[in-house]
């Protein structure tokens, strides 16, 4: 029996949704019996596999390299799933939004003490001009918004799914 292959991945975020299953606990077992976890950043797997039937992606899309993974792992996933407020809405992640993108950079990079004659660019990405949520940049199948989700919801979410039944959409969409 071929199992349902699931991946995980982590844009513009805090990695708090990863967190949230990862406290899944006993319930590991059960999901790893479930399907075949083919990608996650806590796995060693340095590019995103072909053929995912499922993908939870957290955090938002904020800089060009999030652009570009966002848009392969829509090309090689059935189901995708916005996990947690940062995909869903943007949520802390967009705040940068609130300012123009060149002050961001002179506060956070150039300005700060903290980075104070350390040499800047060539390993970080540019960012976007804003911060986007995934749906601005791909389609959407489900919304799984928490900051962040629980364990429980993740399992019974993923249940519904791995089932072959929508999970309730029902308090899980935020406004466009």
């Amino acid at each position: 029996m071929t199992l349902p292959r699931l991946a995980t991945a982590w844009l513009g975020g805090c990695s708090g949704c990863h967190m949230s299953f990862l406290d899944l606990d006993e319930h590991l077992i059960d999901l790893a019996g479930m399907v075949d976890l083919c990608y996650s950043p806590i796995m060693d797997i340095k590019e995103f596999p072909v053929a995912v039937d499922i993908a939870l992606v957290e955090g938002a899309v904020a800089n060009t390299d999030h652009l570009a993974q966002i848009r392969l792992i829509r090309s090689r996933t059935r189901i995708l799933v916005a996990f947690g407020d940062c995909a869903v809405t943007g949520n802390v992640t967009a705040l940068r939004n609130l300012f123009p993108l060149d002050d961001v950079l002179c506060r956070a990079y150039r300005d700060s003490d903290v980075v104070a004659g350390l040499p800047v660019g060539g390993d970080v990405p540019p960012l976007l001009d804003r911060v986007l949520r995934i749906e601005d940049v791909v389609p959407v199948d489900h919304f799984l918004p928490g900051c962040p989700p629980s364990a429980a919801v993740i399992f019974s979410f993923l249940k519904y799914l791995l089932a072959g039944r929508a999970p309730a959409a029902e308090g899980r969409r935020f406004g466009s």
